[in-house]
């Protein structure tokens, strides 16, 4: 019998198993597909490098750093290109840098002279008495100029979700601890600064991805866990047993015993692998939602494109009435990613704004960038490159009520002993988060249940 039996290969699972293994315990990953990874995915086309799913991480946690020298990939490892810190919003159809100085601030045309005072205000207004979604949070302490032209495109960007939606507290908890600690975020931010903290509720860290792609991560992780994952395997069923669970693979197969089961899968296939354990678990699970998603990869001859793609990329207001969220400039991120004389272009399309755009055919999808791009890139003639990746379930929401509903989720598994998830619908959505979740997992149940007194009951 195994220690632990994990349901699913993406980074959670894999961070989760690799943490156990290090601490000594026996674990299993079972992955329904026929590749480890989840939605972390690169392939290599005419010399392009494409990710379908995330461009980069920060590397803003000692758990990713520890993981990645744990199998050997320090190597591979690349730091993003400085001209990374060089963003863009679009305003009126015209790419505008986002500030990041107080000069640059004070000078920027994103912002009105009202709208730049009303920041002068912010350490005077009280916390709220309430819950609050983003929105409604930062027109309370920054007005709805910086709702419209920063906030929102981020979210966007980060989540493909709506301000109006999300809860400050869980999607954005960095903000909301500035307020919750020192009542005001410019004041929080200064005395961090003062104190020899992080400045403010800004992401750290350095930017990173590898020489092959982020798909190198998980992939390294399986190959050093071995035998230990299989893919092709998924979980049909779960059935307690006298002493821990037992596994019903698909297909053909024994079933396996555990001692634990570790839950490292989407929310929605969580929930209907839950429904013969827990009916009212399967329906929390099946409540967080999923907006859907196409990247859409282009790849260009340098000439093609007249914007230098001088920095990160660009996002885009809701206000613009866009179905495009943003584009970056892949090529110029990390090196590889185009052959030389090119550039590569990732854009994503669909998201909480425009749910229904994800299922247009490949050809509308990608004449719908086109559209909205080429203006703004000035690009010329057709792509030499086109790689369109749907994902019909991309990224949790944490929405408005958003606590109640993982208290009540984490309620129902502390019930069902020797039952754990770990995904990215807990914690945090980036792969940073996923990465050091499964390392204070590990390190938890290290303290709880040392491999040596689970020796003692076999």
């Amino acid at each position: 019998m195994i220690d632990f039996a994990i349901v699913g290969a993406g980074i959670s699972g894999l961070s989760s198993a690799w943490f156990l293994r290090q601490q000594g315990f026996s674990v299993r990953v079972f992955e329904a597909s026929d590749q480890v990874g989840g939605a972390i995915c690169s392939s290599e086309q005419d010399g392009f490098l494409i990710e379908g799913g995330p461009n980069s991480t920060l590397e803003n946690t000692n758990a990713l750093g520890e993981l990645v020298r744990g199998v050997g990939l320090e190597g591979g490892l690349l730091v993003a290109n400085p001209e990374a810190d060089r963003r863009y919003i679009l305003k009126q159809r015209r790419l505008m840098q986002m500030p990041v100085t107080a000069l640059a601030f004070l000078q920027t045309p994103l912002f009105s002279a009202r709208g730049k005072l009303r920041l002068l205000a912010e350490p005077f207004i009280g916390r709220a008495p309430a819950e609050e979604s983003i929105a409604d949070f930062v027109r309370r302490r920054l007005g709805q100029e910086f709702l419209d032209w920063a906030i929102d495109p981020f979210v966007s960007g980060v989540y493909a979700g709506d301000p109006e939606k999300l809860s400050v507290r869980f999607a954005t908890r960095k903000i909301y601890a500035l307020e919750a600690q020192y009542r005001s975020l410019f004041v929080g931010a200064l005395f961090r600064l003062l104190t020899g903290g992080r400045s403010g509720p800004a992401p750290s860290g350095r930017m990173i991805s590898f020489t092959a792609g982020m798909e190198a991560l998980p992939k390294a992780v399986a190959s050093r866990l071995g035998d230990a994952v299989q893919v092709g395997k998924g979980v049909a069923a779960l059935n307690r047993q006298q002493e821990g669970w037992s596994l019903e693979l698909a297909g053909d197969g024994d079933p396996v015993s555990a001692r634990r089961v570790v839950l490292a899968l989407p929310a929605h296939r969580a929930s209907q692998l839950m429904k013969s354990v827990s009916a009212p678990l399967a329906e929390a699970l099946s409540a967080i939602e999923y907006p859907p998603i196409a990247s859409v990869a282009l790849g260009f001859e340098r000439h093609q494109v007249g914007h230098p793609l001088d920095g990160f990329g660009f996002l885009v207001p809701g206000r613009e009435g866009m179905k495009t969220l943003g584009t970056l400039f892949s090529s110029t991120l990390f090196p590889g990613r185009a052959p030389q004389d090119h550039v590569l272009l990732t854009s994503f399309i669909g998201g909480a704004r425009n749910p229904g755009v994800p299922e247009m055919d490949e050809r509308e999808l990608v004449a719908q960038v086109l559209e909205e791009i080429r203006p703004i890139l000035d690009i010329q003639g057709d792509p030499v490159l086109v790689r369109v990746q749907r994902w019909r379930h991309a990224i949790p929401q944490y929405k408005l009520g958003y606590g109640e509903l993982l208290g009540r989720i984490r309620r129902i598994l502390d019930a069902q002993e020797g039952l754990y998830a770990r995904a990215n619908w807990l914690d945090g959505i980036s792969l940073s988060d996923c990465v050091r979740n499964g390392r204070e997992f590990a390190h938890a149940m290290k303290q709880e249940h040392s491999p040596a007194e689970l020796d003692m009951t076999q």
